[in-house]
């Protein structure tokens, strides 16, 4: 019998990937959520599985070394990525991993997301890291983006999506929608050829009074 912990986090997850879909950040098949339930475990959504309606049931809790303690639950295909991160950056309790249109464009091109449009997204987000393409579910995509996870909590994955991450599904839920606003910001501003930027007094006043 599962620790009734542990089917709170199964719904917390479900939940916030059912918000990810119905925000349009995903597709029904497309993307995935997790968090660390403690050093030696993380609650992960399935595979296959509609994330518009996913449930609980459908959340699977994964042991460090990947494998899975729910039987008849298939993992995601992106578990070993999920658990590189977490090995590589203790400091995170969650992922989203997600297909949004907008900022999955600027993965696909050699152009960057402007984080310095507005003081929000330069607060939250940052710097978007870009990580380089390697096949989905390979080792060595687990190795691109947790490298990468080095670097920043927001990263663009070549030719793939975006992924996020926090201390909390809120933390990275929110980065992953400041990262898709500010990829609409810089496409339009570009579009129109006229941006104000943050000058660099304005960006080290934000980063030494909210980083």
């Amino acid at each position: 019998m599962q620790k009734e912990s542990d089917v709170s986090i199964k719904k917390e997850v479900a939940q916030w990937m059912r918000r990810l879909y119905k925000k349009g950040l995903t597709t029904s098949l497309g993307g995935n959520i997790s968090k660390r339930i403690d050093k030696n475990r993380i609650a992960i959504t399935a595979s296959e599985t509609d994330k518009g309606k996913i449930k609980a049931a459908q959340i699977a809790i994964v042991n460090m070394d990947g494998t899975c303690v729910d039987e008849g639950v298939k993992i995601s295909m992106e578990t070993d990525m999920h658990l590189s991160i977490y090995k590589s950056r203790p400091d995170v309790n969650a992922i989203v991993h997600a297909h949004p249109v907008m900022s999955s464009a600027f993965a696909v091109m050699n152009r960057e997301v402007n984080a310095k449009l507005l003081a929000e997204a330069y607060t939250i987000i940052g710097e978007p890291i870009k990580a380089a393409y390697e096949l989905p579910g390979s080792p060595e995509l687990a190795n691109s983006v947790s490298t990468a996870a080095l670097k920043g909590d927001v990263i663009l994955m070549a030719n793939h999506g975006v992924l996020a991450i926090g201390e909390s599904l809120l933390k990275a839920f929110d980065r992953v929608e400041v990262l898709e606003n500010a990829a609409k910001m810089t496409w339009m501003t570009n579009l129109l050829n006229d941006a104000n930027e943050l000058s660099q007094q304005q960006l080290q006043l934000l980063h030494l009074n909210f980083k």
